[in-house]
């Protein structure tokens, strides 16, 4: 199972979020539930450096069963909000993978 938490501060932004594990829906190669959540996730840090300039601090898996984000901290207020609209689209599309194949996705949000 792909485990996903986003992680948000107090003020309801999110901060970072993290993807652990496989989906084991097919074999690897042939996985649209593990390519669906790289693709979505990948795209959405891809969005952020493209269109805020900003890179976020990222950890990789050497298997692929690892991904973590963490937005840095000091950064203009209209790169704040283009980053969490980008975030919270990328959240709307996981979360629409977890309720089409939540035996594979599971969302965690704190």
């Amino acid at each position: 199972m792909i485990d996903i938490t986003i992680n948000k501060a107090d003020s309801g932004l999110i901060q970072s979020f993290t993807l652990s594990g496989h989906a084991l829906f097919a074999n690897s190669g042939n996985d649209i539930v593990c390519a669906g959540v790289s693709a979505v996730s990948i795209g959405a840090i891809n969005a952020v450096i493209s269109l805020t300039g900003i890179t976020p601090i990222i950890k990789q898996g050497k298997d692929g069963g690892f991904l973590q984000c963490r937005i840095p901290d000091n950064i203009s207020e209209e790169n704040k909000q283009k980053i969490q609209l980008l975030l919270e689209g990328m959240v709307v599309s996981l979360e629409t993978i977890e309720r089409d194949y939540g035996k594979y996705v599971s969302i965690t949000i704190i």
